[in-house]
């Protein structure tokens, strides 16, 4: 205990703002923080999928863009963000960002998705923790936070929102939606929800439907989570620094993040090393990939909300573009127009065969590209220039 009576633990006190500084109890962005390069959008009651008699009130939607849209408005490119991600695509980390942009490899000047050319435009989805309306968000009726009564939301939720802002920008028709993980099953979404606004797509490590694999990986994740008695059900966000479900959700991005990384890659780098001097051998010490683990797991800790993370991962179980379409193929055989299929051929959360799959069933596809590396899912974001040459190609011919 400290010396307010809040139980501490070596990850509490990790990796603060300064020494020792325990780690807050959500680390979401909240009305009155610094915006950043946000951009707000309030698009009104938004029906959910989940209950037809249902809507999220005053939804607000935040996002960020780049370059300048075009008098024939057809420059317009839009980036998904993964699960984790938000609106901050490209550009450094400062005030009111946590980190820096996370697709800074493929996004920016000189790289393929270029704002000299481009309209770039990106969405916190709705559920997130990075300014669009979450569980941490003021509940219109009280003005404290959703938390526990924040409602279940879909991609398909969340299609229809990124479709609210579209209008509110004036796009008719964005050249190309592009992204990975659950950014990429939100693009299939596009092509069956608004295919004439959509000229053209760009999945990267995702899938069409979700499996009982993934969502086997997945519940465990949101299991860690409800199971930290600091996460009150939902209802933690008047807790003290330190006295939040961190334990909970590092603890669900540890079982994630062995999920983007392959085995191989993880015995590697790794091996049986013990972390630093220390002896993991019943005295107290780590091997190296524990040590790495826990890292992340403060990390994601520090920049991110665990109400968030539950309400994305059932929404990326929810994912079935074929769910009342008449199955997978005949959702996505009526679209036609160009896209580019791109999996890492050593994903074991999204393995190579759920690319095929969308390859084989979109006619627009140019054929499925393979980013080959040693690292697993996380490859669209370290193999850069694989991943540079296939949109580059993909993009000359739009």
């Amino acid at each position: 205990m400290d010396d307010d009576g809040i139980e501490t633990d070596a990850w509490a006190a990790d990796e603060g703002p300064g020494p020792g500084a325990p780690i807050p109890a959500s680390a979401a962005w909240r009305v009155g923080d610094h915006p950043g390069r946000r951009q707000f959008v309030t698009i009104g009651d938004l029906p959910l999928e989940s209950d037809p008699l249902g809507v999220l009130p005053d939804a607000v939607m935040a996002y960020e863009t780049w370059g300048e849209l075009n008098a024939a408005k057809d420059n317009a490119v839009y980036i998904a963000h993964a699960l984790t991600g938000d609106s901050h695509v490209f550009g450094p980390s400062e005030p009111g960002h946590h980190t820096g942009g996370w697709w800074n490899a493929m996004v920016g000047p000189g790289k393929p998705i270029d704002p000299a050319r481009h309209y770039i435009v990106s969405a916190n989805v709705i559920g997130g923790c990075q300014g669009s309306t979450g569980p941490a968000s003021a509940h219109p009726d009280d003005g404290q936070p959703w938390g526990s009564r924040f409602p279940y939301v879909t991609m398909r939720d969340m299609v229809n929102a990124e479709i609210a802002v579209t209008d509110h920008l004036g796009i008719d028709r964005w050249r190309l939606i592009a992204g990975p993980s659950m950014g990429g099953m939100r693009a299939l979404e596009w092509t069956v929800m608004a295919p004439e606004r959509t000229g053209a797509i760009a999945p990267v490590g995702s899938t069409a439907a979700t499996t009982a694999d993934q969502i086997a990986w997945s519940t465990s994740q949101i299991a860690a989570i409800l199971a930290d008695p600091r996460y009150r059900a939902g209802d933690y966000y008047d807790a003290a620094d330190g006295d939040g479900p961190h334990i909970g959700i590092g603890i669900a991005r540890m079982i994630a993040h062995t999920t983007y990384r392959s085995a191989g890659e993880l015995n590697d780098r790794f091996d049986r090393n013990y972390q630093g001097d220390s002896d993991p051998l019943g005295k107290g010490g780590l091997f190296s990939v524990q040590s790495y683990l826990e890292h992340h797991a403060r990390k994601l800790a520090r920049r991110f909300d665990a109400n968030t993370y539950v309400a994305l991962a059932r929404a990326i179980q929810s994912h079935d573009v074929g769910r009342g379409r008449g199955g997978v193929e005949t959702a996505l055989a009526r679209y036609t127009d160009p896209a580019l299929v791109i999996a890492i051929d050593s994903d074991r959360l999204y393995p190579m065969q759920n690319s095929q799959r969308i390859d084989a069933a979109l006619s627009g596809s140019q054929g499925i590209k393979v980013v080959h590396s040693p690292v697993g899912h996380d490859g669209f974001l370290v193999e850069a220039a694989q991943m540079i040459a296939f949109m580059e190609e993909f993009e000359r011919t739009l």
